[in-house]
């Protein structure tokens, strides 16, 4: 542990109390949550910080959506609007957040909203003209406030859960036990090559409960990269100066899948969900001017190209990515399956 984390480590353990006695409030009745009739899925973690949950989600939807109808409810981080606010063909990441917008704008054959009273969201949706079969809530397993009929717990393979501490000297947002609530455990972000030895070494580590069911999943990333009007193979990239544009939580993956295939990259790194100033976009754009070779592009994520930076430049190019779960998918498919056809 870092001096500064040994030092802000007794305020983590007042956080974990305080966080604990909440969650004590709701298991014993103090505090209510509230229960539906229509089938909710939550997708979360207990670290700040990426564990995949954007692909997870749409992993979710692509399971889903051919016999219902979804409906992807998130709280909109970062957005600038207050409220439900339903996405539509004119919204924005401002109005949305940027991972909504993206949902949106992947699937066309989807309901997506924002609410950070996530009871309110799903009253909300429940009244629409058309209502979703299945909710699925994006980034909400502190939110006690709901009960959910079915949990997804997510933990990136680099920084499990059982390996880090509470707020402020680590990245957990809740105790460990809190991981419990779960019916799903996927550790995210895995090397392709983990084998079944290195697999059940995780599971003995995460301690699961016997009602619990662990999966192992990897970033499984698109063979070209795209724009609204083009795209180009990924293995033609080794032709081209890349400048690579990213705010996202953990770049790392990114990173090292570039050089796994020898693209050649100037990186700008900025914070998860960044809100990118006029300052931002002229460095950017003046770095990609300095390159002087005639085949260049910026690169960046899915996430980021939903974002203005993005707008009326057609040498932007976003790299999509999915999860792919090393084994036992048609396993995990089942589970999914079988709780959204019981409670539908």
């Amino acid at each position: 542990m870092s001096k500064i984390r040994k030092i802000l480590y007794p305020l983590s353990l007042l956080y974990g109390e305080i966080v604990g006695a909440r969650n004590k409030a709701y298991e014993k009745g103090v505090l209510n949550s509230t229960s539906f009739t229509i089938p909710i899925i939550v997708v979360g973690n207990l670290n700040v910080g990426g564990t995949g949950k954007s692909p997870q989600i749409e992993y979710l939807v692509r399971l889903l959506q051919k016999d219902y109808k979804i409906a992807i409810l998130s709280r909109g981080y970062k957005r600038k609007s207050k409220g439900f606010q339903l996405a539509n063909k004119n919204s924005t990441s401002n109005q949305l957040g940027d991972e909504p917008l993206q949902f949106y704008k992947k699937f066309n054959n989807i309901i997506v909203a924002v609410d950070a009273d996530r009871v309110n969201g799903i009253n909300q949706l429940q009244k629409l003209e058309d209502p979703a079969d299945v909710i699925l809530l994006d980034d909400a397993f502190q939110h006690r406030k709901v009960d959910p009929g079915f949990t997804l717990l997510l933990t990136d393979h680099q920084n499990l859960y059982v390996d880090d501490s509470m707020l402020p000297s680590g990245n957990l947002r809740e105790k460990i036990d809190g991981a419990k609530r779960a019916q799903i455990i996927v550790v995210t972000k895995c090397p392709e090559d983990l084998n079944d030895k290195d697999q059940f070494k995780i599971a003995q580590k995460l301690q699961p409960e016997l009602d619990q069911t662990i999966f192992f999943s990897t970033i499984e990333y698109h063979k070209a990269v795209l724009n609204d009007k083009d795209k180009i193979d990924i293995l033609e990239l080794e032709q081209y100066e890349v400048l690579l544009v990213t705010g996202i939580a953990n770049s790392k993956p990114l990173v090292q899948f570039l050089d796994n295939i020898n693209i050649k990259y100037d990186h700008l790194k900025y914070p998860d969900h960044h809100d990118f100033s006029e300052s931002d976009k002229n460095k950017i754009f003046n770095n990609f001017d300095l390159i002087k070779s005639n085949k260049k592009i910026i690169l960046t994520t899915e996430k980021d190209y939903v974002r203005n930076f993005a707008v009326n430049h057609k040498n932007i190019y976003y790299l999509p990515i999915k999860t792919k779960f090393l084994d036992n998918e048609e396993d995990f498919n089942k589970l999914i399956l079988n709780y959204v056809q019981q409670n539908t």
